[in-house]
């Protein structure tokens, strides 16, 4: 008999969710980047208990007929990519089609779309990976998707969730990274059933910061004015003398809106302030950098 079996979906799911779904930020991060590759110009974040008991993302994309929102719950299953050759040049924040169902997997979890023009939507309730119900939904444009008791069925790894204030720093930090990556999108975090964050959408990316991080920081910010060298353009605001951390925290470089990391950044950085930064110290940066898709692998870097 053979040792070798194909995995049910279920558990390849489960199997997944660990790349997929580490805590409670991660889920808020694949749900706001999918709102975001749908269009939205409003997005709200809701959590109970740093994202343990509840995670709802709320937006007023184009949301998605019955077919689709089945389909989406497909691991695999993805509107972003098509061809080999989409894979090289990838414009959009999802492209995997692994997030949806992993973290279904691993919650109870609902999701409720209606496209604008369409008289009804629908909704769909997963337990612990397994489809639980299907029926209409009469509420408004838009997806909502909520994440309750994560990691419920898979006890291990809830045990090695963090404090709840812990697991809301990083929720906080994700919606901080996405609402200034698109200040065009308005923002709203609510924590516990109180509002943290309101962002109104705007042009103005100093405004966007200054709601984030308080007009004390942002009137001491110096602007970049735009650079384009051999295809690669950069801009935004950064610290002027005196103005630094002794973490990295507020020191963020976005790649054509997505937050990312990269080491080459840092220490170019880290050079370019040289003697103006004390030792231990960090610069506040806010730095966007835009260039052709075709040029970078996604997959390395991100935030």
């Amino acid at each position: 008999m053979s040792k070798i079996r194909i995995l049910p979906d279920a558990l390849a799911s489960q199997v997944a969710a660990g790349e997929v779904v580490e805590r409670p930020a991660a889920v808020v991060r694949e749900l706001v980047e999918n709102s975001l590759d749908a269009g939205a110009g409003h997005i709200t974040v809701e959590v109970r208990r740093g994202g343990s008991a509840l995670i709802r993302v709320t937006d007023d994309g184009g949301g998605m007929d019955r077919e689709d929102a089945m389909l989406c719950m497909e691991r695999h299953a993805t509107s972003k990519i098509r061809t080999k050759e989409d894979l090289a040049a990838v414009g959009t924040f999802g492209f995997r089609g692994e997030a949806l169902p992993s973290i279904a997997s691993v919650s109870r979890f609902r999701l409720a779309t209606r496209e604008r023009e369409a008289l009804a939507g629908t909704e769909i309730e997963i337990n612990g990976g397994r489809l639980a119900a299907v029926k209409d939904h009469g509420g408004a444009h838009g997806t909502v998707i909520e994440v309750r008791s994560l990691f419920f069925n898979v006890p291990a790894r809830r045990k090695f969730l963090r404090t709840e204030a812990t697991e809301y720093a990083h929720v906080e930090q994700q919606f901080r990274l996405h609402a200034i990556a698109h200040p065009e999108t308005a923002f709203t975090l609510i924590r516990d059933d109180e509002v943290a964050f309101h962002l109104p959408a705007t042009r103005d990316l100093l405004e966007r910061i200054r709601g984030l991080v308080g007009e004390d920081l942002a009137s001491r910010l110096i602007e970049v004015e735009p650079v384009e060298h051999h295809g690669i353009r950069i801009e935004g605001h950064i610290g002027g003398p005196g103005l630094s951390r002794s973490n990295r925290q507020q020191q963020l470089t976005f790649l054509n809106g997505r937050p990312i990391e990269s080491a080459i950044i840092n220490y170019g950085l880290k050079e370019g302030y040289h003697t103006a930064l004390m030792k231990g110290q960090h610069p506040v940066t806010f730095l966007f950098l835009r260039m052709p898709p075709e040029t970078f692998d996604i997959k390395i870097g991100r935030a």
